[in-house]
């Protein structure tokens, strides 16, 4: 018979082992399901999370919605969606995608390499309705470019009056959309394309990870364009209830979300670079100033609203003028 003193030990590694913990259940959103480029990094996300502590168990939804549905009602400890989706649960990390905040990927990079910053590890930390939340990781998936139904619609001024569709849920969207004077139809993520495509709307802003699977170019049609004047940043964020995961997981896993930046962008590259020339048209240098003009005045007014964190708008702010010192808001005060 085994005496108490040898059977405490097993009694004890069994109850308390790190290395025992239940699953965890990661609800992952991607528009492509499995064959998403989204999908594949958190697999790869999952693998490298075994040597912290955790056993992770995704499941991968074509619908946004139900992801952050099964998130709220307790079905995943976890939930990767779109930054704009997830907002609610990290202000800081979710005001990355401010309208015009980020015009280019290098932007994009440095803002994103400083938002993970261990520096930053309490403001990634939230609290919503008694639960904690943590943003454990943001991955880029490209700039959002306005393609339109008929290139004749040039400027933003020729979009007034004209169908634009937006994500309902994201109040920024409606607003810029308001802003110059387009019909704003609220859209989901699935259908967006789908109301271009179809012809009922006349305009959609989406990056280029869109453009092949869903068939942005038979919206396009022989006449239509798509403007590399860019709208706003997309990425995707990771929120895990820290409380269901190994002490210390959140560091880890952003620290392993910086690492694979670099691959990330580069297939952003690629894929803005698959889409026809015959399609893209720039605005001038005067049109640029002006949109860009506009989309300050619409950040500043939304964080004044309480949409936009103000530190990360002072963040964008810096990386933007970092990298384009000769910006005419370097020296300008409000963000």
């Amino acid at each position: 018979m085994m005496n108490k003193i040898g059977y405490f030990p097993i009694v004890f590694s069994v109850f308390f082992s790190p290395l025992l913990q239940a699953k965890q259940n990661v609800c992952v959103f991607d528009l492509l399901g499995k064959a998403g480029e989204s999908y594949k990094l958190m697999e790869e996300w999952a693998l490298a999370a075994k040597a912290w502590g955790a056993d992770i168990n995704l499941t991968v939804y074509q619908s946004e919605e139900a992801v952050d549905k099964n998130f709220k009602t307790n079905k995943c400890d976890a939930a990767a969606m779109t930054t704009m989706r997830s907002r609610e649960y990290n202000k800081f990390g979710g005001s990355i995608d401010a309208l015009g905040g980020i015009p280019n990927n290098e932007i994009a990079r440095r803002a994103i390499n400083y938002a993970l910053d261990k520096r930053n590890a309490k403001r990634l930390v939230s609290e919503k309705n008694g639960v904690k939340y943590e943003l454990a990781m943001i991955t880029p998936i490209g700039i959002a470019y306005i393609f339109v139904k008929d290139r004749a619609m040039n400027t933003l001024e020729k979009g007034k009056g004209k169908k634009f569709a937006y994500l309902h849920y994201d109040l920024a969207q409606k607003v810029a959309v308001e802003r110059v004077g387009a019909i704003g139809v609220p859209s989901d993520i699935f259908n967006f394309v789908k109301k271009f495509n179809d012809g009922e709307v006349d305009a959609i802003a989406s990056p280029a990870y869109a453009y092949k699977p869903l068939e942005i170019y038979k919206g396009l049609g022989s006449n239509g364009a798509m403007f590399t004047y860019p709208v706003v940043n997309v990425t995707a964020d990771l929120i895990i209830k820290p409380e269901q995961f190994p002490e210390g997981f959140g560091i880890k896993s952003r620290e392993w979300a910086v690492k694979q930046l670099p691959s990330s962008f580069k297939k952003i590259e690629k894929m803005e670079a698959e889409i026809p020339a015959k399609y893209k048209l720039n605005v001038s240098k005067d049109d640029a100033l002006r949109y860009q003009k506009l989309l300050r005045e619409g950040r500043i007014e939304l964080t004044k609203r309480g949409v936009y964190d103000p530190v990360m708008m002072s963040v964008l702010k810096k990386a933007r003028c970092t990298v384009d010192r000769t910006n005419f808001e370097c020296s300008l005060a409000g963000e």
